[in-house]
């Protein structure tokens, strides 16, 4: 396996090229001084740490894991996380993109994002440690009193101590409503919080100074389901040193991910404080939920991008059989397998997934820094719109697409890539949860066409295919794009039909969204990706002769096999979505055993 390197000529053309953020960020209050020269020096030096320090490590942690000590509850990372994280608050990356009230640096998420991205190339596993941290962050700063946020918030902030989200209950799952934590008042202010909570990632480890939960918990006489929830914030130690009885039960034994601790986390008459409104902690959970799915999406991406790195060295080397047409390599006993169209589908699979992924991360990172400064509530609302429908897509359609890039990878190696040694197989394992946490991939598919595209009957989806028809009208008359536009515009309106079609049959019968969510989910997900390549290709044609052909001519290249040989999905799509629920709910229970 080679040692990762760091995209970061793709990060620019993402960046500054496709995206444009510059044109955006410094107009942005607060952003002034994001330039163009502060991104690529923080780009830098995140590249630095995670190609020396963090990637190094990957495969030493998978094969160490964390242990557990039942005595004293307490758990140790493998050998080097502990010091990695130390440098990594030094050089202050916890506080990349928190508030500069509370020790932040204020830097943009459109910065935070390509940070995020070379940590889960580089080591997934580590990256969730301060990856959970910003999501307590994010749920304390949004919903916590002023009090909480002097109290947790600068220690978050600079990494001294650490965060978690305590969600599902070993009955529960995806359905909180189940969940059966309880929280009794104490008559101070504070609760004591009695349940058990499972799935912990980061549940409990040796880096930090202390561990600020953020646990899911019913008040009494609560309402029943999702409506009787409250969010409650639990340390691991009080303020005088004291140690909270919230405790480590055991850890999970994973398929993958195995340097992450994650927990099962007993908590026995433990000492929180309320965080927002009484039954009102749904809201508040989905702060935390919402930027851990497009973490999770980030998870696919970054592994994506550390099996092309890994496949495509192995292909210029390893040599095997001749090439179709002939001879490659005349001077060897055999040809690289790089020259053989399968490798090639592969290798070509796995990098149109990922830079097509790398734009639609920077291009969300942009629309949340616009909905957090913009001083126009337009903009904010059209920025928050594109972000809430096109976070699904980024959960399950770039994780999918992750775990068929790090399988893909694995495929390249040959039986090597089935050998630990080669490290690919583990990035199989590591990925295949990000498909599962923070809400199933159906879940997302059912959040999408549910809640995001039929409840506001199709206005966020509408906004977002205006941006797409617009592009195709621009270039309606350009010969070079030609090959781009009007598939794209035809798929356009063939969403707008499917979708139409899906709505009145599910007014009918609501099985049918169900039926069609996650085929539907990938619908949107390849019509997104295919406008992002459309786009890419422009870019890279009028950058032509200017320097770097060989880079721009890739892009171009990359969109053609994207157009020719993964687009063609949706129709395969289409199909399905059309034949409905019938299929799926026919089979009674008992004939499943037939």
């Amino acid at each position: 396996m080679p040692a990762y390197k760091a995209p970061l000529r793709d990060f620019d053309f993402v960046l500054n090229e496709l995206i444009k953020i510059q044109d955006v960020i410094p107009t942005l209050p607060g952003y002034q001084e994001a330039t163009q020269d502060i991104y690529t020096s923080y780009l830098e030096a995140a590249a630095q740490f995670c190609e020396n320090e963090l990637a190094p490590l990957n495969r030493p942690g998978d094969e160490e894991g964390c242990h557990f000590d039942a005595v004293t509850h307490s758990v140790t990372t493998p050998a080097g996380f502990k010091e990695a994280y130390a440098q990594y608050c030094e050089l202050g990356f916890p506080a990349l993109d928190c508030d500069p009230a509370y020790g932040g640096q204020g830097m943009p998420k459109s910065l935070a994002f390509p940070v995020m991205e070379m940590q889960c190339s580089a080591n997934v596993a580590w990256s969730m440690y301060p990856g959970l941290s910003h999501g307590a962050y994010s749920a304390i700063h949004a919903h916590g009193s002023e009090e909480q946020k002097a109290t947790y918030l600068p220690k978050l902030v600079s990494g001294e101590w650490t965060g978690t989200m305590c969600l599902t209950e070993p009955h529960c799952g995806t359905d909180l409503g189940l969940l059966k934590t309880k929280a009794e008042p104490n008559g101070d202010g504070s609760y004591s919080i009695t349940g058990t909570k499972i799935f912990i990632s980061a549940g409990e480890h040796d880096m930090p100074g202390n561990i600020i939960h953020l646990v899911l918990a019913r008040l009494p006489d609560a309402p029943k389901d999702v409506k009787g929830i409250s969010l409650f914030i639990v340390p691991k130690f009080h303020d005088d040193g004291s140690r909270n009885t919230v405790y480590c039960g055991a850890l999970e034994h994973k398929m993958g991910i195995k340097a992450n601790a994650t927990a099962v986390i007993n908590l026995d008459g433990a000492k929180g404080w309320l965080i927002g409104e009484p039954n009102k902690g749904l809201s508040c959970m989905f702060t935390m939920m919402n930027a851990a799915r497009l973490g999770c999406g980030m998870q696919g991406l970054g592994i994506g991008e550390a099996s092309f790195q890994g496949a495509l060295a192995y292909a210029k080397e390893r040599l095997q059989m001749r090439a179709l047409n002939g001879v490659h390599s005349p001077d060897k006993p055999a040809d690289p397998i790089i020259v053989h169209p399968d490798v090639r589908r592969m290798l070509l699979t796995q990098k149109a997934y990922t830079e097509a992924g790398r734009a639609l991360t920077t291009l969300l990172a942009l629309q949340l820094d616009i909905e957090d400064k913009h001083p126009d509530a337009a903009a904010r609302q059209d920025a928050a719109d594109l972000v809430a429908l096109l976070t699904p897509v980024a959960k399950a359609f770039m994780t999918d697409n992750g775990y068929t890039a790090a399988n893909m990878g694995m495929q390249v190696f040959g039986g090597h890539g089935f050998i630990r040694e080669w490290g690919m197989e583990q990035l199989v394992r590591d990925c295949r949860i990000s498909q599962i946490y923070e809400g199933t991939n159906g879940i997302q598919a059912i959040d999408l066409l549910g809640r995001k595209v039929l409840l506001d009957q199709g206005q966020k989806l509408r906004k977002f295919t205006k941006q797409i028809h617009k592009f195709c009208q621009a270039n309606e008359g350009n010969d070079r794009l030609a090959e781009f536009a009007g598939p794209l515009s035809r798929l356009l309106k063939e969403v707008g039909d499917v979708t139409m079609a899906v709505g009145m049959a599910a007014f009918k019968d609501k099985d049918e969204a169900g039926a069609a969510a996650t085929d539907y989910l990938r619908l949107i997900g390849h019509l997104t990706y295919a406008w992002l390549w459309a786009r890419m290709a422009e870019v890279a044609y009028t950058k032509l002769g200017q320097g770097e052909d060989d880079f721009y001519q890739a892009k171009i290249t990359t969109a053609r096999f994207y157009y020719a040989k993964l687009l063609p999905e949706v129709e395969a799509l289409k199909a399905t979505i059309k034949n409905g629920a019938k299929p799926l709910m026919s089979l009674s229970e008992e004939q499943f055993a037939c």
